[in-house]
């Protein structure tokens, strides 16, 4: 399965920066990938402050390979209603924290709070699998539609 993460052209990496969000907590190594370009891009435009259309922007392709047990999927009828609310972030964190500290699985899967049918793919860095089942496996140059900022 392939999934995507837009970044500026100086962390197109396969790291962490540790840095707390809508599913983890402050030193938990969790990259954010969507699962479909155009998602990620929303994201992406959802969660900046502003966009600097003259930075150099990258799209990563990773590959996820399909072994049984790897995604841990939450379900939106499993969260409280206002989830998409950053009012939510604690509960989401423990959520989120939870999975990345027991690493029962390598990725988790969580709908998207800007698009709720589809979902975002957290991958924990720390995992024992990561290095086995992630691949990077192709780098795209981006473009910012003017239209989109």
């Amino acid at each position: 399965m392939e999934i995507f993460r837009i970044c500026l052209e100086k962390w197109v990496v396969m790291t962490a920066s540790g840095v707390e969000n809508r599913w983890n907590k402050s030193g938990e190594y969790v990259i954010y990938c969507g699962g479909s370009r155009s998602l990620s891009t929303l994201e992406l435009v959802v969660h900046r402050a502003s966009i600097i259309t003259s930075k150099k922007y990258k799209l990563m392709v990773l590959y996820l390979k399909s072994k049984p047990g790897l995604i841990e999927e939450i379900q939106v009828t499993s969260l409280p209603p206002d989830w998409r609310n950053r009012s939510a972030y604690s509960v989401l964190q423990e959520l989120g924290s939870d999975w990345y500290n027991s690493r029962r699985s390598l990725i988790l899967k969580v709908p998207s709070a800007v698009v709720p049918q589809e979902f975002n793919y957290l991958i924990n860095t720390t995992h024992p699998d990561f290095a086995s089942e992630v691949s990077h496996i192709d780098t795209e140059d981006y473009f910012w539609d003017s239209r989109l900022i």
